[in-house]
C-alpha cells in the first residue's frame, strides 16, 4: 500500500479569505477559527476572512494564520478517518505538522507561533536583514559564496535548501547583497530579493530562538503518534524533548525541505498532499521527484477531491 505524507506550508502561502468557505460549511473548521480567536484574545479570524493583506503579512499575524487554516483543513481528514504515514511543514508549517502528529496541542501552537512571530520581528530591526532566493546553483558552490562573504564581516548564510537550483539565503542586507552579487558571478542564473520581514533562519534569529524556548518551555509537547521529519535534520523525529530542541534550534537553521522530501521518498511516501493554502510546496516535490503524486488542499472542493482520490487508489481511508 502506498504511504502518504501530509504536508504544511510556512510564511508566503497565506492571503486574505483562506479558509472562509470552511468556516461557514464545516462545524469542525469553525471550531478551530474559533479556538485561534479564544486562545490569542484577538479575532485572528476576522482578519484571515476580510482583513488587511499588508497586515495578514506581517510575520506575528501570518504565522497563527497559516497554522489555523491548515489545522481547520485537517479536521476535515481526520473526520473521515485518515491518518497519514508521516507528517512534515516548511518552516512555521512544522508546527502544524507537530499537531497533525499530536505532538502539541492546537491551543498550545497557535500561542507559540504568534510569540514566535513576535520575537522574529523584534529580533532584527526593520531593514537591517533581508533573504534572498538564488536559482540555478548548487548548495556547496553557494555555501562557499556565504561563508566567503561573512568571513569578511557580512553575515550571509543558507536559509531554505528547497529543491534542486533553489536556495534562499539570509543575513544582514549587505551580506545578502553581497552573497547574491558573488553567486551571479559564480553561475547563478538569478538572485531574487525576498519580500520579508527579517533574515529568518540565520544565526540572526538566536535572541528570538533564546526567548521561544521559554514559551515551549510553558507549552505540553508530546512524542508523536505518526513520525515527523524535522528542518533541522531532514530526518525522523517522535520523542518530545527531541521536539523542542529542533523547534528552537529550527528558528537559526536552514529549512532542510529537499532532503526532507528525499527522505520521505526513501520511507516509502508516494502519495504528498499540501494541506493549506496554495500550492508551493507541491511545486518543490515535483521537482525533487516529478514521479511523486501530489495533491494539494485549501477549500472544500479540493478536500473532497482529495478524499475520493485516496479512497480509490490507496485505500488510505476507513
Amino acid at each position: 500500500m502506498s504511504k502518504v505524507a501530509f504536508l504544511f506550508p510556512g510564511q508566503g502561502s497565506q492571503f486574505i479569505g483562506m479558509g472562509k468557505e470552511l468556516y461557514e460549511r464545516e462545524s469542525v473548521s469553525k471550531r478551530i477559527f474559533d479556538e485561534a480567536d479564544e486562545a490569542l484574545e484577538t479575532k485572528l479570524s476576522s482578519l484571515i476572512f476580510e482583513g488587511d493583506a499588508e497586515e495578514l503579512t506581517l510575520t506575528y499575524n501570518a504565522q497563527p494564520a497559516l497554522l489555523t487554516t491548515s489545522i481547520a483543513i485537517l479536521e476535515k481528514f481526520k473526520e473521515a478517518g485518515i491518518t497519514p504515514d508521516f507528517t512534515a511543514g516548511h518552516s512555521l508549517g512544522e508546527y502544524s505538522a507537530l499537531v497533525a502528529a499530536g505532538a502539541i496541542s492546537f491551543k498550545d501552537a497557535v500561542y507559540a507561533v504568534r510569540k514566535r512571530g513576535e520575537f522574529m520581528n523584534e529580533a532584527v530591526p526593520a531593514g537591517e536583514g533581508a533573504m534572498a532566493a538564488i536559482l540555478g546553483m548548487d548548495a556547496e558552490a553557494l555555501q562557499q559564496v556565504t561563508d566567503k562573504v561573512t568571513e569578511e564581516g557580512n553575515l550571509v548564510q543558507l536559509a531554505n535548501l528547497n529543491c534542486p537550483g533553489q536556495i534562499v539565503i539570509s543575513g544582514t542586507a549587505k551580506g545578502v547583497e553581497l552573497a547574491s552579487e558573488q553567486a551571479k558571478v559564480n553561475g547563478a542564473k538569478r538572485a531574487i530579493p525576498l519580500e520579508v520581514s527579517g533574515p529568518f533562519h540565520s544565526e540572526l534569529m538566536k535572541p528570538a530562538a533564546e526567548k521561544l524556548a521559554e514559551v515551549l518551555d510553558a507549552c505540553e509537547l508530546k512524542d508523536t503518534n505518526v513520525p515527523v521529519i524535522s528542518n533541522v535534520s531532514a530526518d525522523v523525529m517522535t520523542e518530545k524533548e527531541d521536539i523542542k530542541a529542533k523547534l528552537i534550534e529550527q528558528l537559526y537553521s536552514p529549512v532542510r525541505f529537499e532532503e526532507t522530501i528525499n527522505k520521505l521518498i526513501d520511507e516509502g511516501v508516494t502519495v504528498f498532499i499540501e494541506i493549506g493554502p496554495g500550492k508551493v510546496l507541491s511545486g518543490l516535490v515535483k521537482k525533487v521527484n516529478r514521479r511523486s503524486k501530489t495533491i494539494a488542499v485549501s477549500d472544500p472542493e479540493t478536500i473532497e477531491l482529495a478524499l475520493q482520490t485516496l479512497k480509490e487508489e490507496y485505500g488510505n481511508a476507513e
